[in-house]
């Protein structure tokens, strides 16, 4: 089969190297006591018939053997057992790399060419499929490395003829599994990437269900799902032809070639060339010289989805983070008492035409308010990016307390700060869970006061369990009012020092907008707030309001008191 073992789940996964060492372990005992098996029965049976040799007689062979066959069920099992439990840490290790790495480091940054169904079915079915690779595929793969040769061995010493039939027909019964194995990668990629359009086209229609019924589109993509389900099926059958296929021709092979080694152990058994005892010992290990073939062949099928999708796993994890970690970082400074500057900060898309920013000069003083205002596509949001370190400048650089923030741990720095996006995410779970969402340490006396703060009193006191009322996916909905008093909580409760506020009321009425503002005032008063909006009267009283014109930044009128006036 090509490529037998993925050389980049191995070298890049502990885990994967000491499943590997324990299997090789295994491997090893298992073969011993298959030849042990194979003689001891040889001899029981060769003594009862040619020398009648009665129980008694044979009672020392008899208990060994069944020692044995009890010690090879033991290490079986545990065979079995470090397969799973191996394939489980690997799919763990895997998985929290992707988190890391997608996550993480590169929130929401992903290249345009990068589908987020092609990401969730590799971090969810393709991680999963894996399984079998390494609970399977595997350890089998170290046992027909074994076996095979320690059998040709001593059926060499007992039968030199039949060796040299076995020697024969075990590479040919390895370039059949290599034929067949092209074939199955070939499938299984092709299942994989109509698996990949299915979760990225059905993803997209849950997302626009609105916006399909609103212009009466849904029965054309009815269509076009059964399209895509259609070509997943064939997929899927066509591998499945392989398997049953390759399960025949490996089948086969095995069967001539333990007919053919009985027909030569028959012949030389009458010529008398032959022992009854070495021409049993031959016959009996015949089987288990093809047995770990055929289930190689077999796991391998079993396990083609988990390597086809380890191509687009790696292909996530080699991708380029647009953050880089620093090799001595150090605590953050607080944003409360130190000003966050940034100098001449440009940036530039890759793969986009120009830059974003150019020359960006700003400070954030501490414990003040400042409005960002700018055209949609201005780049506000991408400097509000820059700040969180979800992306890091072209040029330039953003300090705080004059410190680099490519200088700064990560996590210290992400922690320091708390943001308010235009449309707040709300998670299945109470209102309460989605308050404290982010927080750490003992929140659960903030919380009261963060729903005063955020002005959220007669929501909480409209629902019917309060606090403990489930909303998000699957409980109560919320207008976008309501959403964003919510996420304004979430920073109270999270008490950063840095508020990031993008178009917190972009889409609200005006009284809404005027409570929400009220709001955004009582949740930014003595920390570092920038809010981003379109429109400079509806920050007009921030302590400065900085526009941001064709990727560069012009200070506006300060003024003395920090309030919000909705649009």
């Amino acid at each position: 089969m090509p490529a037998p073992v993925d050389r980049r789940l191995v070298r890049e996964s502990r885990a994967a190297r000491s499943h590997l060492g324990a299997a090789a372990a295994l491997g090893v005992c298992e073969t011993g006591l298959i030849l042990a098996e194979a003689i001891l029965l040889a001899t029981v049976v060769a003594r009862a018939a040619m020398h009648g040799a009665g129980v008694a007689a044979l009672s020392g062979e008899l208990i060994a053997l069944g020692v044995v066959l009890v010690a090879r069920a033991v290490v079986r099992g545990g065979f079995e057992l470090s397969g799973l439990v191996g394939a489980t840490r690997v799919m763990s290790e895997l998985r929290g790399r992707l988190v890391d790495h997608v996550i993480v480091r590169a929130p929401g940054q992903r290249a345009p060419e990068v589908r987020t169904g092609d990401l969730a079915a590799a971090a969810v079915q393709g991680v999963e499929a894996l399984e079998a690779y390494f609970a399977g595929y595997l350890p089998q793969l170290m046992l027909a490395s074994i076996v095979p040769a320690a059998v040709l061995v001593v059926v060499a010493i007992s039968d030199p003829i039949t060796a040299v039939i076995l020697a024969i027909t075990v590479p040919i019964v390895i370039v059949f599994m290599t034929l067949v194995g092209r074939g199955t990668q070939a499938a299984a990629a092709r299942r994989l990437g109509a698996l990949s359009l299915l979760s990225s086209h059905f993803l997209d229609v849950v997302r626009g269900l609105a916006t399909l019924r609103a212009y009466r589109r849904e029965r054309v993509q009815e269509t076009v799902l059964a399209d895509v389900g259609e070509r997943y099926r064939r997929e899927t059958m066509a591998t499945l032809r392989i398997a049953f296929l390759s399960a025949l021709v490996l089948e086969l092979c095995a069967m001539l070639g333990t007919a053919v080694v009985a027909a030569t152990i028959g012949v030389q058994l009458v010529g008398g060339h032959l022992s009854l005892q070495a021409g049993l010992l031959v016959l009996l290990l015949a089987p288990e010289l093809y047995g770990p073939l055929r289930s190689v062949g077999q796991q391998f099928h079993a396990s083609a989805d988990g390597t086809a999708a380890a191509d687009r796993i790696f292909e996530a994890l080699e991708a380029p983070v647009p953050v880089a970690a620093s090799a001595s970082a150090v605590s953050a400074p607080d944003p409360r008492e130190a000003p966050v500057v940034l100098h001449g900060v440009n940036f530039a898309y890759p793969g986009r035409p120009g830059e974003v920013l150019r020359a960006i000069d700003l400070e954030l003083a501490p414990g003040t308010l400042t409005a960002l205002v700018g055209r949609s596509g201005g780049g506000k949001s991408t400097l509000a990016a820059l700040l969180m370190r979800l992306i890091d400048p072209s040029a330039g650089a953003i300090t705080c307390g004059g410190r680099d923030l490519r200088e700064l741990d990560l996590a210290s720095w992400r922690g320091r700060l708390a943001w308010v996006p235009q449309n707040p995410t709300i998670f299945a779970g109470t209102v309460a869970e989605n308050i404290t969402l982010g927080a750490v340490g003992r929140v659960a006396a903030r919380v009261d006061e963060a729903v005063r703060t955020a002005g959220l009193q007669e929501l909480v006191a409209e629902l019917p369990e309060g606090l403990d009322t489930v909303i998000g996916e699957g409980g109560r909905r919320l207008s976008a009012g309501q959403r964003q008093r919510i996420a304004l909580a979430r920073a109270f409760v999270r008490d950063a020092s840095l508020l990031i506020l993008d178009e917190p009321t972009s889409h609200l009425d005006a009284v809404t907008a005027a409570a929400v503002g009220e709001a955004i005032e009582r949740v930014a008063r003595g920390r570092t707030t920038l809010m981003i909006v379109h429109h400079e009267h509806v920050a007009r009283r921030a302590d400065r309001i900085v526009h941001l014109r064709d990727g560069r930044v012009t200070a506006g009128p300060a003024s003395t008191a920090m309030s919000l006036v909705a649009a």
